[in-house]
Order: C-alpha cells, then sequence, then structure tokens
C-alpha cells in the first residue's frame, strides 16, 4: 500500500514531467549584409532607387601573413646517438594579398531619421546583443561606432555606419510584408 501511494504522489508526477518535451526557441538567423553591397567607384551612389538613402565606404584590405621554419642543418648525432648539434632552422615570413581593398556602397537609414532617440534605439538593440556596453547617450560615439561595426563585420560589411540591413535586423526600421 505505501508503495502504491509513494508511486502516484512521488514518481508518477515526475515521470509525466520527463516525459514533456521542451523546445528552445530557434535562434535568431544572422543576415548576410555583404550581399547588400553594390562595388562600383566613383562619388555618386548607385542609380535606381531614388526614394534610397545611401553610404560609402572603403572595405579594408586583407593581408595574410605565412611564417615557416626552414631547415637549414640537419642535427647532428653521435655513436652512440646523442645530438652533438642542433638543427638549426631558419625563419621565412610571406604575405600577400587576400582581397584589395575596395569602395562599396549600400543602403543606410536615411539622415532625417537618424535623431537622438534613433541613435539611443540603435545603441541599446547594440546593447541588448553585448556590442555596447555604455550607458546611452543617443549620439554616434566612438563606442557606438565600434559596436556597430563588430555587429555588421560579423554579417559580411566591415562598417561604422549603419546599413540599412543592419537596422532592419536590430529592429530599428520596419520590415515590409513584401521583404518577408
Amino acid at each position: 500500500m505505501t508503495r502504491n501511494r509513494f508511486f502516484v504522489q512521488g514518481l508518477a508526477p515526475a515521470l509525466l514531467l520527463a516525459a514533456c518535451t521542451f523546445s528552445a526557441p530557434e535562434a535568431t538567423s544572422r543576415g548576410d549584409f555583404s550581399a547588400e553591397l553594390v562595388r562600383r567607384y566613383g562619388d555618386t551612389p548607385p542609380a535606381g532607387l531614388s526614394d534610397a538613402c545611401w553610404a560609402q565606404d572603403l572595405t579594408p584590405a586583407v593581408i595574410e601573413t605565412v611564417t615557416e621554419q626552414i631547415l637549414v642543418t640537419p642535427e647532428q648525432r653521435d655513436d652512440s646517438g646523442n645530438i652533438t648539434q642542433a638543427a638549426i632552422f631558419s625563419t621565412k615570413i610571406d604575405q600577400r594579398m587576400v582581397q584589395d581593398r575596395e569602395v562599396v556602397w549600400f543602403q543606410t537609414p536615411c539622415a532625417a531619421v537618424m535623431d537622438a532617440a534613433f541613435l539611443a534605439s540603435l545603441q541599446r538593440a547594440l546593447k541588448a546583443r553585448g556590442y555596447y556596453l555604455r550607458e546611452l547617450s543617443g549620439e554616434m560615439d566612438d563606442a557606438t561606432r565600434t559596436g556597430l561595426r563588430r555587429f555588421q563585420a560579423e554579417r559580411g560589411l566591415d562598417s561604422e555606419i549603419l546599413s540599412l540591413a543592419a537596422a532592419r535586423e536590430l529592429g530599428l526600421i520596419e520590415v515590409s510584408r513584401d521583404a518577408l
């Protein structure tokens, strides 16, 4: 009798809870902002969208450095196998350009939208994601630019200028239903 009571009062509810499965919410997908880039030289934005605002920036060059050790003289050993002279190596360093810097254009929120309240919302959104650690100031200061660059660089746009794609992903600009 006491075993049945123990099962009903303690073990049965635990087994029912164990049978429940909970799924964690899916992480939001990161956009690829590099798809938004228009590569072109010149001082005028790309033609087309007349009501869009554009920003121009330079992507940094990417240089790869390869360091290798080259054997100059091999080690020398005596008859019993002990090392009498250590091997001598030289270091060879080569650099090569992986990607040249280039001028890129991308859409950005228009200047009329970027007031103190908008910039404070930008800081709040970056702070919520761990890219901005200071108090909200509503100003485009160095900390905001640094956080914004880190956020966008992870998504393919190495720029401290806010892109329209980043503003959408951060929830600062509405996304039309057609874009979904």
